[in-house]
């Protein structure tokens, strides 16, 4: 029974959804420290009674995490979407409680013992596939979170951990309020001349919205004709503002912005990002590590450090001299229209869409009108359905966390409800981070006999409704969308009962992008973008000779993207493979040299002096892909040559790729983190993965 004073908190309600209707900082407290005293009376009794059974170990601890997912999981999840002064607080307050909570269940001897005996009994062989892996997972957890160490070394361990944690956090909130502060409000209709007609409606409507929460009493109106026109950093408004805006000295002052945020001030994230690298070397070292990275991998799919350099060297060879070329044809045509000089970060963007307009004779805004929302989520909708026999239809009533979220069932074909999903789809810079992502509501697993179906949040920061338009996606968004739907498919479509290994737990980091990356493929199939494109006004799907072209620019400055996407990955492993912190001037500095370096390698055109972008890279400051960001390729591997299955089997044949659909579903999608990712590939594809399957699908050969 709750305490009285505790009765009508949202977080403590167990069963069916999280009531994010109801849920305010104000019940966050109450909540995690009622839960964590409950948690810590639970892991006492387990720890001596525990056996070396999964009933008498494992199989308990699944009782004390329920709790949690009704409680920590949504305030996690608020702090993205809904953050406020009020729940930073809150979320402050308890983190450091709910980290120590956790370091004291991964240092459980008693429960670390218990695995171990599993391990090395006759228990094993009574265990399933599922089971044996997170009881290996437990136990490389328990070593890997400081099990073995004692006295001195685990506690500074720990504060290591906690510190970590909460620089995260503060990562995260200074990008976000760096990314609010700026804003650029032109009024003069020369500064905005040839800008596409829907960039200048959502820049008005921005101005409108800013006008009305600063002044409510006397707010000020604009239009996409007169203005005034406010321009801000996050993504739907300053990439297409780069792309189109002729004013060469405003993209320049936008871009230095955009590339320097939270790099001064009171959102600097400088000193953060020193101290995390530095915490995260003696974290491995006490761990007997040579680096961070090299703790990194030890959960992953790839073998080692050298692996990745190796695959880096592979791709960023295969990939230099088209960006070489890429930067000449840029040059060129700049210049026969009169530019003179070098071009500089600024006219990349500009010129890359004119470079865009005349080789394949269309505008990314010619393409918006022809991707409103809810045509795109109809169209992957009927695509799930084709491929992996199931139906999604939205349901009303849902407790949603704001009025502009979706709520969706997934059931089989005979109707019964497997899953489900929330859709939260456009950008909301006041309070929602940037980016896009999955991640779980509710997972799998029984209870008292019965499957909890899982779960999932879809969130991306697409295009918002302007005026009476409806939500108009570029075809980029339409990708993003797809990526994080096929993430959301391997949480869903899990038949996995133990939470541990079901949907994406327990899936090595490095392997967990297979599912998205492979749903973006859809984007250059016709018959797909017939099903997900119709004009938000006439309902015609997009024009055969237009979805040509978008085939067309598919590899459209493939070597110079390609290099980007190396550019990160290879920045963040040499950031974490460095045994020791610098020793030798500023390590500020140091730091920046370091991702110079590499831009000399992956970048035709020098880093910019003031260039401070690590600074929001929260990727491997604020999020999980420390050391694995290049995951992204690794798994673009695998999803390049899983696509090439459907290929093989014919794209225009639709039982041919029925019967490969289902069988991605029962494999990739089907058995989550229950078996290593590499034999879950080979059952789908017969064979080991080959990397020339991503060479050629980026038009590298």
């Amino acid at each position: 029974m709750l305490p009285d004073a505790l009765n009508t908190n949202p977080l403590l309600m167990i069963g069916g959804l999280p009531r994010y209707d109801l849920i305010e900082p104000r019940h966050v407290a109450p909540a995690i420290e009622y839960l964590l005293s409950r948690a810590e009376e639970q892991m006492t009794e387990l720890e001596a009674t525990v056996t070396a059974t999964w009933d008498g170990s494992l199989g308990r601890i699944e009782e004390i995490d329920r709790p949690f997912d009704y409680a920590w999981d949504p305030i996690s999840h608020l702090f993205g979407v809904r953050n406020s002064p009020e729940l930073r607080e809150a979320y402050d307050l308890v983190l450091p409680k709910i980290v120590d909570f956790g370091l004291r269940c991964s240092q459980s001897r008693p429960i670390y013992e218990a695995c171990l005996g599993i391990r090395h009994s006759g228990e094993w062989d009574r265990l399933n596939d599922a089971r044996r892996r997170i009881v290996e997972k437990r136990i490389q957890s328990a070593q890997l979170s400081g099990i073995d160490l004692e006295g001195p070394q685990r506690d500074a361990f720990n504060a290591i951990v906690q510190e970590l944690s909460q620089l995260s956090t503060r990562f995260s909130n200074n990008v976000l309020d760096a990314t609010r502060e700026w804003e650029l409000i032109l009024t003069d209709a020369g500064d905005v001349e040839g800008m596409p007609e829907s960039v200048l409606a959502m820049a008005a409507q921005s101005f409108t919205s800013k006008s009305a929460a600063d002044h409510p009493a006397t707010p000020q109106s604009a239009t996409a004709q007169t203005g005034p026109w406010r321009f801000t950093l996050d993504a739907p408004s300053v990439t297409p503002f780069l792309q189109h805006c002729r004013r060469r000295e405003l993209r320049e002052k936008a871009y230095r912005a955009f590339v320097t945020r939270a790099s001064s001030g009171e959102f600097d994230n400088l000193p953060l990002i020193d101290r995390i690298l530095e915490l995260r070397r003696q974290k491995a070292q006490l761990l007997g590590f040579h680096s961070y990275a090299e703790l990194s991998l030890a959960t992953k799919m790839a073998p080692g450090v050298g692996a990745v350099e190796s695959m880096f060297e592979t791709l960023r060879s295969a990939a230099w001299p088209g960006a070489v070329k890429d930067m000449q044809e840029l040059q060129q045509l700049a210049e026969s229209e009169g530019f003179q000089g070098d071009l500089r970060h600024w006219d990349i963007a500009y010129w890359s869409e004119r470079l865009r307009e005349k080789k394949f004779d269309y505008t990314d805004e010619e393409l918006r009108p022809y991707f409103p929302l809810e045509r795109v989520l109809h169209g992957i909708f009927d695509l799930a359905g084709r491929l992996f026999d199931i139906r999604i239809r939205a349901v009303d009533g849902a407790p949603v966390w704001h009025p502009d979220v979706r709520y969706f069932h997934i059931e089989n074909a005979a109707g019964g409800q497997i899953a489900a999903f929330y859709l939260d789809p456009c950008s909301r810079p006041e309070n929602k981070r940037p980016g896009a992502w999955m991640d779980s509501c509710l997972g799998r697993r029984l209870i008292d006999g019965q499957v909890q179906h899982p779960v999932a949040h879809l969130v991306c920061n697409g295009t918002p409704p302007v005026g009476e338009k409806p939500s108009l996606m570029t075809f980029r968004e339409v990708e993003t969308l797809f990526h994080e739907f096929g993430h959301g498919l391997q949480h869903m479509l899990t038949v996995i009962d133990e939470s541990g290994a079901a949907g994406i737990s327990g899936v090595e980091w490095d392997a967990v992008e297979l599912p998205s990356q492979f749903m973006e493929n859809w984007c250059y199939h016709a018959p797909t973008m017939k099903l997900v494109s119709g004009h938000y006004q006439t309902n015609e799907p997009l024009p055969d000779e237009l979805f040509q072209k978008i085939c067309a620019s598919r590899h459209f400055r493939a070597g110079t993207m390609t290099l980007r996407q190396l550019m990160f990955g290879m920045t963040d492993m040499a950031l974490h493979k460095a045994a020791a912190a610098p020793t030798d001037g500023d390590s500020r500095r140091s730091i920046f040299d370091v991702q110079r370096e590499i831009v000399q390698k992956t970048s035709v055109l020098p880093m910019l002096e003031e260039d401070r972008s690590l600074c929001t890279f929260s990727h491997i400051f604020a999020g999980g892909y420390a050391a694995g960001y290049y995951s992204y390729k690794w798994a673009e591997v695998l999803s390049a040559d899983a696509f090439g299955a459907f290929e093989e089997a014919g794209l225009d044949n639709p039982e041919a790729v029925a019967a490969t659909g289902h069988r991605f579903r029962d494999t990739v999608l089907a058995l989550g983190g229950s078996r290593h990712p590499m034999d879950i590939f080979r059952a789908f594809r017969g064979r080991d993965p080959d990397p020339q399957a991503l060479l050629k699908q980026c038009g590298l050969l």
